[in-house]
């Protein structure tokens, strides 16, 4: 992995080394109509349909949702019937994204994203060498604020391209495409943000195309970035945890490595798939040598998560498909030290972390106004309803009990209305059905179901291009 990682940086380096000084562009006024159609084809390079600003762009996504809930907040100790019932209401802001893109020129651009999410406590962690390694939590004011995104990017050919900096980890349907009008419900969907960080953003080198044409056509993103710390990992979240960020810089003793392939050959349909794995996230603890054996050695703990997704579109009917599969080794070791971490420490001591966690989801909404034969009387409304299922204790290691109440079947059907292309307005009903099978060697828990209704606003869009 090192001879890949050093292949990877070799690679960036030659490119950023080897291009030569460009001479600054002309105005439209100074060119004719040759060179201007030919200096804006050029700029047009490895664009997206929705890359159509000559200089730079602002813009971003929010999202507002209330929730109306007949269940206590907590599952695992609310008894033998998981949560209590209750009645209970939730509002808030889940996340409010600043975007800005700015092109130094046709090759060159600076992308970044700033998020604030669910108006929370902020917090600044350090962790202190100076005294043995104990973990300093400073209390500062409220509002949790996240860079999401920062990167250069340099165009070179459709079919390979190059990012540097933090940037979006495309594992999954939905960190590959998080933006809210991009799925029905009035959250994210539930299965793959639990186990899989959400949205999944860490600093390191891509590169990125298109290859082929016609029915032939694939695009691909390849990355080598920071990868997870064994110390987040937990029974109830699986791996997302173990996203980092809480320090001043994140540990790259062990990278992560990222691959996405999307199939984009026939119109309306993208078929993808992704793959990450860490040779050792144990590596990116915050004390690697916790994790030792009792002979003195160093339990070594690689992840391979494995999806795949797809989309379809037409004016009629959107539907989309995903799973998620996940393993990692010595989950057992893991699970061993995370639950004698310190109390000041930022991570969850719940255990034990999972050797596998699945997920799988599907999701089909059908648009009134084109089933009315296109009637501009009726409000663009897509009824839908979507299933998912998850487990972040799928199984476990010999030895390891598995927590029942974490295997979670549910349904959620609601209505989204396009009130403006890039604006929904959302209502949704969802029902979790909690556990099944077996649990420590006992028959059956018959846990309570969990139901909400949920109201929500989204938009997604550029304020000013230029």
């Amino acid at each position: 992995m090192k001879r890949i990682t050093g292949l990877f940086m070799l690679c960036f380096l030659l490119t950023f080394n080897g291009v030569r000084a460009e001479e600054p562009e002309k105005t439209p006024e100074a060119e004719d109509t040759k060179t201007s159609l030919v200096q804006k084809a050029k700029q047009k390079i490895a664009a997206t349909a929705e890359d159509d600003y000559e200089k730079f762009r602002f813009g971003g996504y929010g999202e507002m949702v209330a929730a109306f809930k007949d269940y206590g907040i907590n599952r695992f100790y609310g008894g033998s019937t998981g949560s209590g019932r209750d009645h209970r209401n939730t509002i808030s802001i889940p996340r409010f994204v600043l975007a800005f893109d700015y092109k130094f020129n046709s090759k060159w651009i600076l992308g970044a994203e700033i998020e604030f999410e669910s108006g929370g406590t902020g917090q600044a962690m350090e962790l202190e060498t100076t005294e043995n390694g104990e973990r300093e939590v400073e209390l500062e004011k409220g509002g949790e604020v996240a860079l999401e995104q920062f990167h250069i990017t340099r165009l070179i050919h459709p079919a390979f391209n190059i990012r540097a900096g933090h940037m979006i980890v495309p594992v999954g349907l939905t960190n590959a495409h998080h933006e809210p009008v991009n799925f029905f419900g009035t959250v994210r969907p539930e299965g793959e943000t639990t186990i899989l960080p959400s949205t999944w953003h860490d600093t390191g080198l891509a590169v990125f195309g298109t290859l082929g044409k016609g029915y032939a056509t694939f695009d691909y993103q390849a990355m080598v970035v920071a990868g997870l710390n064994a110390n987040g990992f937990n029974r109830d979240e699986w791996v997302a945890g173990g996203k980092q960020g809480f320090f001043e810089e994140d540990n790259f003793t062990s990278p992560g490595y990222a691959f996405r392939l999307d199939y984009r050959g026939v119109p309306g349909l993208r078929v993808g798939a992704s793959f990450y794995y860490c040779a050792n996230t144990i590596a990116n603890a915050d004390k690697p040598t916790e994790y030792s054996k009792t002979d003195g050695g160093q339990y070594r703990a690689p992840v391979r998560i494995y999806t795949a997704d797809l989309q379809y579109i037409n004016k009629y009917v959107t539907a989309r498909a995903n799973v998620v599969y996940g393993n990692l080794t010595n989950s057992t070791a893991i699970s061993n030290y995370n639950r004698r971490l310190s109390n000041d420490s930022p991570y969850s001591r719940m255990t034990p972390v999972a050797k596998h966690a699945a997920s799988y989801a599907g999701e089909v909404g059908f648009n009134l106004r084109s089933i009315c034969g296109g009637n501009r009387k009726v409000p663009v409304i897509y009824p839908f309803v979507r299933y998912e299922y998850y487990n972040p204790q799928e199984g476990g290691e010999a030895g390891q009990s598995m927590e029942i109440r974490n295997k979670v079947s549910m349904w959620t059907a609601g209505l989204n209305w396009r009130a403006l292309p890039n604006l929904v307005v959302k209502a949704d009903y969802t029902t979790r059905q909690i556990g099944s099978g077996k649990m420590f060697g006992k028959t059956d828990y018959n846990y309570n179901s969990e139901n909400e209704f949920a109201i929500g606003i989204a938009y997604v869009g550029w304020f000013l291009k230029r």
